[in-house]
Order: structure tokens, then C-alpha cells, then sequence
């Protein structure tokens, strides 16, 4: 027995030349590792991570406080630009409002009511629009230099307006409304809030969808002449533009619309004449269409 007590341990020895530097080395591993975790482990006092951390970063640094002061300037600035964005919003919805009314009326003429009639109803508006714009125009004063920042909110009515106002001049002299007309119109003013040239660019585009369909009423009612003058009217304006050097832009589309509503009326023109109901008047924008065509 204790023969084979030495041959187990002799064969051990042979395996492992240095059993006892190992158990020793386990030992000293599993100490360390038990003091690291244990300093791991160890909570810090409050003092101790701030400190840490100021030691780090500079916690309290001078900048952050410049920081902060820009962002709270920022915020203060985008509520008076809201407040202020909103305020216009409410005149826009209110002018908005007012122009359906104005368009309510000047519908009828497509029903052969009298101009007059027509028109006197519709401008009895005209009188609230100014009235809305000297709001409009008291707002922006509070902004000066801001016109255009806030531009966007009131354009599309503007242009609206325009069209409307256009329309309601050529119904009763046969001409294009002017563009200080319109400001006068409306009691604006070029120096502190006036017309922009886009408005009313793009505003008479927008006059010129409704001839179409005017003259066409207007044969059906008997009035076979309109053609004619619509024509020349139409001719003439679409003449103008051209001298216009438009960008791929809204205002160009709306010129490139224009062209559609000439054709239009020149269909209407040439049929009446075709049938011999067409008075042998002046026949120049007869003769500008063909040249502009």
C-alpha cells in the first residue's frame, strides 16, 4: 500500500514538476481579485463623484453659462415670432374671408346680371380690405425689415385680392388695373408696407382664368361682340409679359397658363365669326393673336 502511495504521488511529481508554485499562484490571483472587487464595490461619498467629475470636465465651466443664455434668448425670440406670426395669420384668414364674398359676387356676371349691379356689390368689400391691411401693415411696423420673413403668410390672399380687384376694373373700363391702383385700392404704401410685383404679377395670371368661361356666357346671352374685345384685351396682356424675363418659377407656370386661356377666347372668337355673328368691328386683336400664335 505504501509503495502505491509513492508511485501515485511519484507520477504526480512527473506531471507537475512544481505543485506547490501553483497552488500559491491560484492563491495570490484569487486574493487580488477579491480586493478589486471589493474596492468596486465600496460606495463613494457625493463630495467624492463631484469632485471626479469637476476634475474631469470642469463642471463649472463659464461657457455653459453663455451657453444657456443664447438658447434662452433664442426661446424668447421664437415666441415673439410666433405671436407675432400668428397675429398675421388671423388678418390673412379674416381678408380670406372677406375675398370669398367678393368672388360670391362677382359670380353672378356669369348669369347675365347687370355689371353695374354686379360690381357695386362686390366693391362695398373693398372698403373691410383696406381696413385689413392697415392691421396688417401695424403688425409689420412692430418688425421693421422683417417684411419678407413673414411675407409668406399673407401672399396667396394678396394675390387673391388682386385678381379680384382686376377683374372687377376691366369689367367696368375694359383695362388692366395698375399696380399703384391696386395700392391705392387697398391704402398701401410703397415706403413702409406695400404691393409686392409677384402679387400682382401673379394675381393678374389669375384674372385672366376667368375670361374664358366670361366669354363664353356672354355669346350664350347674346353678346357676340365680347369675343372680340377679350381677344385684344388678352393679346395685349399676354404681349406684355413676354417683355417679362420669368424664371422656371410659380409666376412662370401662371404665364404658361396664360397662353391657354388666349387660345380659349380665340376659339370662341373664330366660331363666332365663322357662323357671321361676330359685328364687323376692329379686327387688331385678330390680327395680334394670329401674329402672336
Amino acid at each position: 500500500m505504501i509503495s502505491a502511495f509513492r508511485n501515485t504521488l511519484f507520477s504526480h511529481y512527473l506531471l507537475n514538476p512544481k505543485p506547490f508554485f501553483s497552488l500559491l499562484l491560484i492563491s495570490t490571483q484569487k486574493s487580488t481579485f477579491v480586493s478589486s472587487t471589493s474596492s468596486l464595490c465600496k460606495p463613494r461619498s457625493h463630495s467624492t463623484f463631484l469632485s471626479t467629475l469637476m476634475a474631469g470636465g470642469d463642471f463649472l465651466n463659464p461657457s455653459s453659462d453663455k451657453l444657456e443664455k443664447q438658447f434662452e434668448d433664442f426661446r424668447h425670440h421664437l415666441e415673439e415670432s410666433g405671436n407675432l406670426r400668428e397675429r398675421i395669420r388671423a388678418v390673412a384668414t379674416e381678408i380670406d374671408s372677406v375675398t370669398r364674398l367678393i368672388y360670391a359676387s362677382l359670380l353672378l356676371v356669369h348669369q347675365s346680371r347687370p355689371v353695374a349691379e354686379v360690381i357695386e356689390k362686390a366693391k362695398s368689400q373693398i372698403g373691410v380690405l383696406k381696413e385689413l391691411y392697415s392691421r396688417l401693415s401695424e403688425i409689420i411696423r412692430e418688425c421693421p425689415g422683417q417684411y419678407y420673413r413673414y411675407h409668406g403668410d399673407w401672399k396667396s390672399e394678396t394675390q387673391t385680392v388682386v385678381s379680384l380687384l382686376a377683374f372687377m376694373h376691366w369689367l367696368e373700363t375694359g383695362n388692366l388695373v395698375l399696380h399703384s391702383e391696386v395700392e391705392e385700392k387697398l391704402g398701401l404704401t410703397p415706403t413702409e408696407f406695400g404691393l409686392d410685383v409677384d402679387d400682382y404679377l401673379i394675381g393678374i395670371c389669375f384674372m385672366s382664368n376667368e375670361l374664358p368661361r366670361y366669354v363664353v356666357n356672354q355669346v350664350t346671352a347674346g353678346d357676340y361682340d365680347c369675343p372680340r374685345k377679350v381677344l385684344k384685351f388678352l393679346t395685349d396682356l399676354h404681349a406684355a409679359f413676354r417683355m417679362l424675363n420669368l424664371r422656371n418659377d410659380f409666376l412662370r407656370k401662371k404665364f404658361d397658363g396664360m397662353k391657354y386661356d388666349l387660345r380659349k377666347v380665340e376659339e370662341v372668337f373664330y366660331d363666332v365669326k365663322i357662323r357671321g355673328l361676330a359685328a364687323n368691328g376692329d379686327s387688331t386683336g385678330e390680327k395680334q393673336a394670329q401674329g402672336q400664335s
